[in-house]
């Protein structure tokens, strides 16, 4: 029942970022063999893009336990954080799209229309999230959308009915308000999520 509840919360916010007929976008590609360049008092200066170096202490473990805990967290972002940045994508397009169509009622029939196919294409995958998962993709939807998960309910469904799905959440200890903290205590969920977007963990 818990694995269920919070199966149809996440759904619910896949829903609201769904991808509709997202639009195109354009970008400048360097022909193969070039390199960008600008001009600086005369002289032509190379531009490089130097990625970003993280660097931590290394974790220390009082236990076994708390090692295993620290393991489940790493599992877990892994198998989270790719669902909390297909959310943000698919926020900027779906909002774009739906700006171009003429009123709420068209709005309302196309996330009407996309329902089925959402609950198509994620029901197998939410189902198999455990609800420690569940709790840690609202925590990671704050994160990437740098809003909590029932403001973007509210946005897309109403005040109300966003009120009725935390209830309905918090019925299994879950919070759709949840905010995420990188610097207190998901301090160490943001180290984790950091080394797993640069591939070193």
């Amino acid at each position: 029942m818990i694995r269920k509840g919070i199966y149809w919360v996440l759904a619910l916010l896949v829903l609201c970022s769904f991808k509709g007929m997202a639009q195109t976008v354009k970008t400048n590609i360097v022909p193969e063999g070039y390199q960008k360049a600008q001009l600086y008092e005369g002289d032509t200066m190379a531009v490089v893009n130097l990625r970003e170096v993280f660097i931590y202490p290394q974790v220390k473990f009082k236990n076994k336990r708390e090692q295993a805990k620290y393991n489940k967290l790493v599992r877990d972002v892994k198998r989270t954080l790719p669902y909390a940045k297909m959310v943000y994508d698919t926020l900027i397009e779906t909002y774009e799209y739906m700006e171009t169509l003429p009123n709420d009622k068209a709005r309302q029939a196309h996330l009407k229309r996309m329902e089925k196919e959402l609950f198509a294409q994620y029901k197998p995958e939410l189902k198999k999230l455990s609800f420690s998962q569940g709790k840690l993709l609202i925590k990671l939807i704050d994160r990437e959308c740098n809003q909590s998960s029932y403001n973007l309910l509210k946005a897309y469904l109403g005040s109300f009915r966003a009120g009725f799905w935390n209830f309905f959440a918090g019925m299994f200890g879950a919070s759709l308000k949840s905010e995420y903290d990188p610097k207190g205590k998901d301090a160490m969920t943001e180290r984790v999520v950091v080394l797993v977007e640069n591939g070193l963990i």
